[in-house]
């Protein structure tokens, strides 16, 4: 199982994950989080079945819910 946690660069409470090893995919601008639905394919690519995305950066994110959750092998977690 691979998990990646997609994230927008101000949030914080995250360092304890990184220093665990946790992929922690940080997202610095406007432009990134637009190309939130890109970053999760890319991701989906390199195998990752379970990604977490903040709420703030599910918000840009048009296929969680129509192309997503339809996936039986991925798990997009909001949190």
């Amino acid at each position: 199982m691979k998990i990646a946690w997609i994230k927008y660069d101000k949030e914080s409470n995250f360092e304890k994950l990184e220093e665990l090893g946790f992929n922690i995919v940080k997202l610095h601008n406007l432009e990134e989080l637009d190309n939130t639905d890109q970053k999760i394919d890319e991701l989906i690519r390199k195998d990752y079945n379970t990604i977490v995305i903040t709420n703030q950066v599910a918000g840009y994110s048009e296929n969680i819910i129509d192309k997503y959750s339809k996936m039986e092998n991925i798990r997009i977690i909001i949190v």
